[in-house]
């Protein structure tokens, strides 16, 4: 089995966020839709042949229906279809995540005409991660498939193959975006990559555990939470899904606390 978990520039119409959710089909495990940063997050777990199947009707789907310009959102974005990466479920697995991959970005050159920049395992046994493909994109580093430059309309895709991780956000009240910035900097390390976003009248710490061997959500949460100084920690929101084994390691007392729970499991969603 393999994840892949296509990132869509549409958080907000509710009637486009349904019609993407169906062309997804049965490979559909989770969608996570957000107004403020104007994004959702599809998380379609199958065999490769399903999976694939899938999400090139997921992605014609949003081209199909979704433009680009005069978009606005609070996440970083460059494409309607921005980000879509591919998850070995069994690491054992990794080398044929890549070929999923690069397969889906020559699909992606050639159908639609949007360049396509690749992120983890390269071929010269270099590695590109997201962050150096979103700081590089059209000057530093060139697509590596498709035209040199994108449709307005459509814009550009970060596609890739990397290891489970868990987007995982923690939303704080009466605390500034400034020192919202200082935690958010203060989190990052190795295992972890943080953003800190004003939204209505709360900011949010976002983060990406890319490691979830090295640092659990409760390690970041008690981080947070003694860095705050007069504000508090207001929600914890799990963006897709987690592995039973991250949740197992959390004391159960913390997994509300935390935004976790059995029932958003990889295993849950893909139980027979």
């Amino acid at each position: 089995m393999f994840e892949c978990v296509i990132n869509i520039s549409e958080g907000r119409d509710a009637t486009s966020l349904h019609e993407l959710a169906s062309a997804a089909s049965s490979s559909l495990r989770d969608v996570h839709a957000d107004p403020y940063h104007h994004r959702a997050v599809f998380t379609l777990i199958d065999p490769p042949g399903p999976l694939v199947a899938h999400a090139h009707a997921l992605i014609g789907a949003a081209y199909r229906l979704l433009d680009l310009t005069g978009h606005e959102g609070a996440h970083p974005r460059f494409g309607v279809v921005d980000v879509v990466p591919f998850v070995a479920l069994d690491p054992a697995r990794a080398g044929e995540a890549l070929t999923l991959r690069d397969d889906l970005a020559r699909w992606l050159a050639e159908t639609y005409r949007v360049p396509v920049f690749l992120y983890g395992a390269l071929g010269d046994g270099t590695t590109r991660s997201l962050p150096d493909v979103r700081r590089g994109a059209f000057t530093s580093l060139a697509p590596d498939f498709g035209p040199a430059t994108a449709p307005p309309s459509l814009g550009a895709v970060a596609v890739g193959a990397r290891t489970v991780l868990v987007a995982w956000n923690l939303w704080l009240r009466d605390t500034s975006l400034d020192e919202a910035r200082v935690i958010a900097r203060s989190l990052r390390r190795p295992a972890l990559r943080t953003l800190a976003f004003e939204l209505g009248d709360r900011v949010q710490v976002s983060c990406n555990i890319v490691d979830t061997a090295a640092l659990a959500p409760s390690q970041v949460y008690d981080e947070v939470a003694a860095m705050l100084t007069g504000g508090a920690i207001e929600r914890c929101e799990l963006v897709g899904l987690v592995p039973a084994s991250l949740l197992e390691r959390e004391d159960p007392a913390r997994w509300a606390q935390l935004g976790l729970s059995a029932e958003a499991t990889i295993e849950a969603r893909t139980a027979p």
